[in-house]
């Protein structure tokens, strides 16, 4: 961890940090981080929306995974785009380009709700439900620039010894995100309907983009000077993960938590609204995502400890128990209590990623560094997303209603209509389990948890130099 390639580093020329104090610049990045909550609230609002009103009207588990699989895999090509961006430009400017762009996709996708009957949107034959449902997805994804543009402003704005506490910040944040989104979503679908869903969306979206538009960063003085090329600088996001040891493995690992990630994205709405109303399923899932809250909670208090790739292995590992008992019986409160427990370990894997990309990556290169690591998480998603939907539809589903599988999963997973989804999840979930211990084993679990030590070692050494009163 301690070599590494050359790269341009934060110049005096382009980051001014003598422009403000530390206690100003922090206000500047809570304004930021408010800011990008409330448009993560509406994208995702309007996205699980979308989920909630397709599955109730085809009752179709196939359209949500695809739903949701589109929306990783849009992610996963576009990331390295957008990384390169964040490099290239000023991180403001960035962020209001990608807020008008959303604006933009969400007047589209109203005005073709609004010209085009009901029952052909609805229609998975026809291309208008397709077409519709990808305005709403890149709307949502482009948004997501701006989510690692606020990676580098915690670089640029918070002190090196509180980035492990302001990324704790993001997934309190996230989880309030959540919240929000699951509740209004779900009453938003049963109460106002779709078009009145995407008519609350557009509205805002464009609060957020006014909002974005009063913020200021003066340390940024330009942007700075970077080796990235063109709009999709793979060979260079590959080249600035390549130059840090260990970079690569820690991106990997962090990707275990995707693949359980696909089956939830494909199977767990279907499962919570066979089990609530539209209304309830909402807020039950908010109730299920105040964990985020308290991870991130967690995590700003306490650190991620002196090894951040134990501590991730630790939380995948426990994701995968989780994903195996959440429905072993179809009871509400186990459902509630595992998306809970599951909400609440998802910032420690983010965070203990985020953490140690912002410390040993050059400021020029973490648009690219975070924006591969998007793209190489997200993908993991759609695969088991687009296998495990039609699998699920056509063969788990009407084998677990019927009489003979219904027998056959009884003594294992009791009684319900949710026993093949249930079965799904049981599966994933033992995988899970296993691909995390198989990882504690390996030479480069062990090669890149010295090389962490190492650097922390000398972290602290540097510091005790400096400040013999420091801990």
């Amino acid at each position: 961890m301690t070599e590494q390639e050359p790269a341009p580093a934060a110049s005096t020329d382009s980051i001014d940090l003598s422009v403000r104090t530390p206690a100003q610049r922090s206000r500047t990045f809570y304004g930021i981080l408010v800011n990008t909550a409330l448009a993560n609230i509406t994208t995702s609002y309007l996205w699980f929306a979308l989920t909630f009103w397709v599955y109730l009207e085809t009752r179709n588990v196939i359209a949500t995974g695809v739903i949701g699989g589109a929306y990783m895999l849009l992610i996963a090509l576009s990331s390295i785009s957008f990384g390169t961006f964040v490099d290239r430009y000023r991180k403001l400017a960035v962020m209001r380009f990608a807020a008008a762009f959303t604006m933009v996709m969400f007047v589209l996708s109203g005005v073709m709700f609004l010209l085009t009957p009901e029952q052909a949107l609805l229609d998975l034959k026809q291309p208008w439900f397709w077409i519709f449902t990808l305005i709403i997805l890149i709307g949502a994804v482009v948004e997501n620039m701006r989510n690692i543009a606020l990676s580098t402003t915690v670089t640029i704005l918070i002190e090196p010894d509180r980035r492990a506490n302001a990324n704790g910040l993001v997934g309190m944040v996230q989880g309030l995100m959540f919240i929000v989104t699951s509740v209004l979503s779900g009453l938003s679908v049963g109460l106002l309907g779709m078009g009145w869903t995407v008519v609350m969306a557009l509205v805002l979206t464009a609060l957020a983009f006014a909002h974005l538009l009063t913020l200021r960063l003066p340390e940024e003085v330009k942007a700075a000077a970077s080796d990235a090329q063109g709009g999709f600088d793979l060979r260079g996001s590959w080249a600035a993960v390549m130059a840090i040891s260990g970079l690569f493995a820690l991106i990997l690992f962090s990707t275990f938590n995707n693949f359980i990630g696909g089956v939830y994205m494909a199977l767990m709405d279907p499962y919570g609204l066979e089990m609530f109303s539209v209304e309830m399923w909402g807020v039950v899932f908010a109730i299920g995502a105040t964990g985020f809250i308290l991870g991130g909670a967690l995590i700003g208090k306490f650190g991620l400890g002196s090894n951040p790739l134990r501590t991730m292995l630790i939380a995948v590992a426990l994701m995968g128990v989780v994903g195996a008992v959440f429905t072993f019986r179809e009871w509400a409160w186990l459902y509630i209590v595992g998306i809970w427990v599951y909400m609440a370990l998802v910032p420690v894997v983010e965070a203990a990623e985020q953490t140690v990309i912002q410390s040993v990556v050059p400021l020029p290169r973490q648009g690219r560094v975070f924006g591969f690591a998007m793209a190489f998480e997200s993908a993991a998603a759609p695969i088991t997303a687009f296998l495990i939907a039609p699998i699920a539809q056509f063969w788990i589903i009407p084998y677990a209603r019927s009489a003979e599988g219904s027998a056959s999963l009884e003594p294992l997973l009791g009684e319900g209509i949710s026993r093949g989804i249930a079965l799904v999840f049981l599966a994933a979930g033992i995988i899970m389990i296993v691909v995390a211990l198989i990882a504690f084993l390996t030479p480069v679990y062990r090669r890149v948890s010295a090389s962490y030590a190492q650097k922390a070692a000398e972290e602290q050494e540097s510091e005790n130099v400096d400040s013999p009163s420091s801990h």
